[in-house]
């Protein structure tokens, strides 16, 4: 796994994190206070294209950032799977957006300036952060009258890259040259209306220009890691747990984590679609291969007590699918030891085998038994009952710590 981002709290402990946090907190709103952001004046201005401060300062916080995480990504040094990147709600979003620019006109601020003007006492800060918080109690009094169109037009992680169909290089090129035409633009803005004099710009601005540019291109030359490179670069810790069968779960261990309420047990069973149909666990869902890698995101926000099993009908298709999410650094992956055959064998009685399957040889991960008819879920083998079982195994699950997105936003 790569070793960014950090895991804060199961390396400094709760509050150790908090500390951390805290301390972040402080120094990013003592940057905004010395670069001017807590006054209004100047905040303001930038609607009035006489002073493009704000554009300047944020646009270049994001770009380089953008290109940061992906040349650290491109180079294996971070996990952008780790990464929180806010799910696209597109309509919601687009009308908060121009809620949020109406009240940034009007108030002078955006929420955290000002939190930095109300910090240093500043009056018009100190009634904007009351107005924020008045806000905030009346949507939580009012969000049910348009819940509805709140969650609409979900998107999921939806980026750019995934927008336009382009390599993620592509993309961070062409977000830095429009950064730069902004900023060109801007200064041309602050010229005509602001009049402004930008020849007393500092000159060092262009040859940061020129490294953003050339990094940028670093990051398309290198390229994003592949779900083949992640692998290699765990492949050689994970291959021994498969060696070792650390993960191959026994079927009665999957049945008692299926009727544990301290779990959330998600099944994905990675076999033909006639497989599935033919006969599969209670509540497994079906994933193709190609589905897989689209999961992976949803996967990523299920809550920390969540347990992954992948299955097929013996753990040919089921280990290759585990290797995948492994190197997703999707957490708490298990494999159904022996698949779906070795769930029948197992829980299967008498009357299963003689009138609803009959076992027949199988190899290279088939189903190890003929049926009559597809029952899918609709027989008491696919659901059994836990207590009318005796078996003995060697538990394996244990929950890791969670390193996956969580939380985020704008403050």
């Amino acid at each position: 796994m790569a070793p960014f981002p950090l895991p804060l709290t199961e390396l400094l402990g709760h509050w150790g994190s908090y500390i951390v946090y805290l301390l972040i907190g402080f120094a990013f709103g003592a940057v905004l206070e010395m670069a001017g952001f807590g006054n209004s004046k100047k905040l303001a201005a930038q609607f009035y294209f006489k002073e493009q401060t704000v554009l300047k300062v944020m646009f270049t916080a994001i770009i380089v950032a953008m290109v940061g995480v992906f040349l650290a990504s491109a180079l294996g040094l971070l996990d952008y799977n780790l990464i929180w990147v806010n799910p696209t709600y597109l309509w919601p979003g687009i009308v908060g957006g121009l809620l949020m620019g109406v009240g940034f006109i009007v108030g002078g601020f955006c929420p955290g300036t000002s939190l930095v003007a109300a910090a240093t006492a500043k009056l018009d800060g100190i009634f904007f952060v009351l107005g924020v918080f008045f806000g905030i109690f009346l949507f939580g009094e009012t969000v049910g009258l348009f819940e509805g169109f709140f969650h609409s037009s979900y998107m999921g992680r939806f980026t750019l890259p995934e927008l336009f169909n382009a390599p993620t290089g592509i993309i961070v090129i062409g977000v830095v040259f429009m950064a730069l035409f902004m900023f060109w633009g801007a200064e041309q803005l602050e010229r005509i209306v602001g009049g402004m004099d930008t020849k007393n710009a500092p000159k060092w601005r262009f040859a940061a220009a020129g490294g953003l540019v050339a990094t940028a291109v670093l990051v398309f030359v290198i390229g994003q890691p592949t779900a083949e490179d992640r692998w290699a670069r765990v492949a050689d810790e994970r291959e021994l747990q498969l060696a070792e069968r650390e993960v191959q779960i026994h079927p009665g261990e999957l049945l008692e984590v299926i009727h544990d309420p301290a779990i959330n047990i998600i099944m994905l069973d990675v076999r033909d679609e006639v497989d599935y149909n033919l006969f599969h666990i209670t509540d497994a869902q079906h994933v193709g291969q190609n589905e897989l890698a689209e999961m992976v995101p949803v996967l990523h926000l299920e809550p920390t007590n969540t347990v992954f099993v992948v299955m097929s009908n013996d753990e040919v298709r089921a280990t290759e699918a585990w290797r995948f999410l492994i190197a997703e650094s999707v957490p708490n992956v298990y494999i159904l030891e022996g698949g779906v055959n070795r769930w029948i064998a197992t829980f299967a009685n008498e009357e299963f085998l003689t009138t609803v399957a009959t076992p027949t040889p199988s190899a290279n991960d088939a189903l190890a038994y003929s049926f009559g008819a597809a029952l899918g879920a609709r027989h008491p083998v696919a659901y059994p009952d836990p207590h009318v079982f005796e078996l003995e195994y060697d538990k394996k699950i244990e929950l890791e710590i969670k390193r996956g997105p969580t939380s985020g936003g704008c403050g």
